[in-house]
This record gives structure tokens, C-alpha cells and sequence, in this order.
């Protein structure tokens, strides 16, 4: 019964994964290819993380 009051993570994990995606985009189209590179690869980390979370459901 209480479970029904428990958030999901993994509906956390995908909100900051769509925000790091489209930080990379902004600092792709500013030219900032090191900034680009750096959020894509924290955007992965948090995929990542959320394809664990779904096995183990």
C-alpha cells in the first residue's frame, strides 16, 4: 500500500538525462566541443544507470 507513494528513480534519471542531452546541444551549437563532450558522456553515465535500474525491475 505505501508503495504507492515511493517516486521512481528512474523517472528522476531520465528528467537529468534529457537536461544533460540538451545542455550538449546548446554547447554543441555555441562550438564548445570540449563542454559537448563532457556532458554527453555525464548523459551516458546517467543511461546507464537507469538500464541497470530497469534489468534489475
Amino acid at each position: 500500500m505505501f508503495s504507492l507513494f515511493k517516486k521512481n528513480p528512474i523517472k528522476k534519471l531520465e528528467k537529468s538525462y534529457l537536461v544533460k542531452l540538451e545542455q550538449a546541444m546548446h554547447a554543441q551549437r555555441k562550438g564548445d566541443i570540449k563542454s559537448y563532450s563532457m556532458i554527453t558522456e555525464e548523459a551516458e553515465k546517467i543511461l546507464e544507470q537507469i538500464s541497470a535500474l530497469q534489468q534489475s525491475e
